[in-house]
């Protein structure tokens, strides 16, 4: 290799960013270095054991846990492995299976060639001791090259599936290939497939050798044998997700194009039988997804004037308009959470300000409540809604101030009330701070770099979170510090300064941190086995490397934790190096029953003994692990509950449609804009009066009497539209009704006619029977763009071996047609105006 192309090699190295990227599925498949969801860890009002302290920093004094000699089985257990002679300047890793620890490696040179191929080398590596050493298999691959964005795709559960996407072709005629395994790795096959996969292969979630993928030009296909043999469902598919069962969802075009600008003339079509027929369940789509159980559509009822949004909990049998404001060109709806409870929605405001409102929906996602005002949600798409798995009921979120400051909220009743977060008690806020609280960093700070990780936190470990923070007036653009809560958000604590990579191991047994440097080499781990309050230094290495990634096995069960980089070495060359450290060497005693204490999850210590803890309408008490104990959950480690009831109060009812909350009140008030209206919506095509004094119990709540408003929803004797019906003014179906009714017979039997002919003499497509299993999707967003509609991460598959599809649009075509020239044929100018 000459100086040119030595000088080449690293400058793109360097371009690269040596990114450190990990695939699969979102869910606990594999996991990227730079963890994504964060939640809050200490609570000095709630102990969680008697003596248990707390510090304010990593610099404060503590008693060590571990010894000398601990810490000598800790550099016993520390494995480092150089990839030599690897050129790639990206490495992609995935876990194959849970608790199996094997780990698959692709490291990545490549060089853009045209707009979609790219060209370089891969180099495929394996793992079957969770990193500590790695094995070359880029023979079974035959060396071929992988495409960066597709990487490792693993297989649902325990499934050992594994797919590789390869670039083999430089032209659209020719198609990809991919590489499958199913032994977790160890060999490969390929399949040379008709078409070039325009995303990642998506797995059924229940049987993993269905496969369901997208074209590069827009086809469906799928695969029922792991990548066989492929059949093609349906052309100018525009998105596409799984519903329940072995239900697929479509939108396309009538027309049969796929134009930007005819978004809202879409078609959502449903196949119940992986692709043998379909049904149109909904004309003029905008964007759709179906995220919970409910299927959500955006629809434009009239091409030009703005979106509304329909919701069907019965897979598209039937949509009620959700009351909802409409959005124009200029404005979207987003899904910013959704279970088979309720939905959290995201309605923009109009131009381009940044900012919403956040809705929470009944049980039906038809009637929604104002929740929170002024929600940032940036143009880029970047959103800081998240979802606190540690506990129930507590959302973290921003909010965009008038004076363009961005400030942070919580809710712990699943948006019934949102609050400031509360200031830690070691940190101290400026002189002048008018307003002093805590400011958690989210996805809007990561894609503007002032952070490196998302807020984290795992059903496992009760009540704890941890994320990146600003003390003050608002977030500031400073280096932020990692705060940790181990109550769910109620109270907070400084833990380490400045930015962070951090993981949970153990069921939140041990945390492991790294500081965040992009070009200065370290050498130096942090863990803590008392939820942050105390950190131990470890010096993993005696060479520094540049810091690349840290990665932990999926979930939060393991001991093991990867630390990922390069190691600058003469001239122009970088070594990329994996460090394993595993901690289960340095926790040698198995905790025991007195290792645990009881808390009350929520508890505020306020003297109200009978209501303290009670959310969403009961108290949960967890046996969760002491601070000073210093001992292995395992594996086997499930979280153990007891639950409740609680009598309702107001706190369990959220503002009914159209009423809202003023700022720290409880009480619900009418909107100024529905004062002496009456409260009508549509449901199931029938107007229906809403009688309330302003309160609906939160979905999900399990209180049992207490306050009990009155609330009925009355069936008015008045029909309404659906998204599926087409509406006409009473004067114009009066006007017709008698026209309609002469050639109705008429235009049923020349269709009946048609249909005969067909199938009879012109004769059926056939098409094979299939099995069919469960797959599920995941959705984010219901938005504007092609990248703003409701896109989300595809967390299982589903397959249909059908040779062939049934096309519903060409027939449909065809039928109009048939019908158009015979009513012209009678001559009717009238009625062809009336008929198209």
């Amino acid at each position: 290799m000459n100086s040119n192309l030595l000088i080449l090699t690293f400058c793109l190295r360097i371009i690269a960013c040596l990114t450190v990227e990990s695939t699969g599925s979102v869910t606990d498949r594999s996991r990227t270095f730079v963890r994504k969801e964060v939640k809050q860890p200490f609570n000095p009002r709630v102990k969680r054991d008697v003596g248990s302290t707390s510090s304010s920093a990593e610099f404060s004094p503590c008693v060590s846990p571990v010894s000398i000699q601990d810490f000598n089985k800790l550099k016993q257990n520390t494995h480092q492995h150089a990839f030599i002679d690897d050129d790639g300047s990206s490495v992609v890793l995935s876990w194959v299976g849970d608790g199996t620890g094997i780990i698959l490696v692709l490291t990545l040179f490549n060089v853009p060639v045209t707009w979609f191929f790219d060209q370089g080398s891969s180099r495929l590596y394996r793992s079957e001791d969770s990193g500590k050493t790695f094995e070359d298999i880029s023979n079974v691959i035959k060396n071929t090259y992988i495409r960066k964005e597709f990487g490792i795709n693993v297989g649902p559960s325990n499934s050992q599936r594994v797919i590789l996407t390869a670039d083999v072709a430089l032209t659209r005629e020719q198609g990809g290939r991919i590489f499958t395994s199913l032994d977790s790795g160890k060999s490969f096959d390929f399949v040379d497939l008709p078409f070039h996969p325009g995303q990642p292969i998506v797995y059924h979630s229940s049987n993993p050798d269905y496969l369901l993928v997208s074209s590069i030009d827009n086809i469906l296909w799928l695969s029922v044998d792991f990548g066989k043999h492929w059949t093609k469902i349906h052309e100018n598919v525009q998105a596409f997700s799984w519903g329940p069962g072995i239900t697929i969802f479509f939108s396309t075009h009538p027309n049969g194009t796929l134009d930007a600008d005819q978004r809202g003339e879409l078609l959502l079509k449903r196949t119940e039988d992986l692709g043998r027929t379909f049904s149109t369940v909904s004309n003029n789509l905008f964007s759709f997804g179906y995220i919970g159980r409910f299927l959500i559509t955006s629809i434009v009822k009239k091409q030009g004037e703005p979106r509304a949004l329909y919701v069907s909990s019965d897979q598209g049998d039937t949509f009620n308009q959700a009351q909802l404001p409409s959005a124009t060109k200029e404005q979207f709806y987003s899904v910013l959470e959704a279970d088979d409870d309720m939905i959290f929605m995201h309605v923009d405001e109009p131009g381009d300000t940044d900012f919403g409102m956040v809705y929470t929906s009944d049980d039906r996602g038809v009637l929604y409540s104002k929740s929170l005002e002024r929600h940032l949600f940036a143009a880029s798409g970047k959103s800081d809604f998240t979802n606190v798995t540690s506990l129930r009921g507590v959302y973290l979120t921003n909010v965009l101030d008038e004076d363009g400051s961005i400030r942070s909220v919580i809710t712990y009743d699943r948006g019934g009330e949102w609050n400031p977060l509360n200031k830690p008690a070691d940190v101290k806020c400026a002189s002048d701070s008018k307003r002093c609280s805590l400011h958690i960093h989210g996805e809007y700070s990561i894609s503007n770099q002032l952070a490196p990780m998302l807020p984290l936190s795992d059903p496992s470990a009760v009540g704890l979170i941890i994320a990146h923070g600003d003390v003050g007036d608002s977030i500031t653009a400073v280096k932020p510090d990692v705060y940790i809560s181990d109550d769910g958000g109620y109270s907070w604590m400084k833990t380490l300064e400045g930015p962070h990579h951090y993981t949970l191991l153990d069921s939140g047994g041990l945390i492991v941190a790294v500081e965040y440097y992009t070009d200065i080499p370290f050498k130096t781990v942090k863990f803590s086995t008392d939820e942050g309050q105390c950190w131990q230094l470890y010096n993993f290495t005696d060479k520094p490397i540049i810091f690349a990634g840290l990665a932990s096995e999926p979930g939060t069960k393991t001991m093991n934790i990867s630390i990922w980089g390069y190691m600058p070495e003469a001239g122009y060359k970088a070594t990329w190096v994996s460090v394993t450290i595993d901690f289960e060497q340095l926790l040698t005693r198995d905790c025991e029953d007195d290792d645990y204490v009881n808390w009350l999850a929520h508890s505020t210590d306020e003297g109200d003994i009978a209501n303290d803890g009670c959310v969403l309408g009961y108290k949960e008490t967890f046996r969760r692990l002491k601070k000073k104990s210093v001992c292995i959950n395992g594996r086997d480690y499930i979280v153990e509950k007891e639950q409740n009831p609680c009598l309702c109060t107001k706190l369990d009812y959220m503002c009914d449609y159209g009423y809202y909350r003023e700022e720290n009140s409880s009480e619900c008030v009418e909107q100024p804009d529905f004062k002496d209206r009456q409260l009508e919506f549509c449901l199931l095509g029938n107007e229906e009066l809403l009688m309330t004094t302003g309160y609906r119990k939160i979905p999900g709540d399990k209180c049992a009497g207490g306050f009990t408003p009155k609330r009925t929803e009355e069936q008015m004797n008045k029909r309404c539209g659906t998204a599926e019906q087409i509406q006409t003014s009473k004067s114009k179906e009066t006007t017709i009704v008698l026209a309609v009714s002469a050639v109705i017979m008429m235009i049923a039997l020349v269709t009946g006619a048609f249909l005969i002919i067909r199938k009879y003499v012109c004769g059926g497509r056939q098409v094979n029977d299939l099995k069919y299993q469960v797959q599920t999707y995941r959705y984010s967003s219901l938005r504007e763009d092609d990248d703003r509609c409701i896109d989300g991460e595809l967390v299982a598959n589903e397959t249909h071996a059908g040779r062939g599809f049934h096309d519903d649009s060409d027939e449909v075509r065809a039928l109009i047609y048939f019908i158009i020239n015979f009513l012209n044929f009678l001559g009717g100018i009238f009625f062809n105006t009336l008929f198209l």
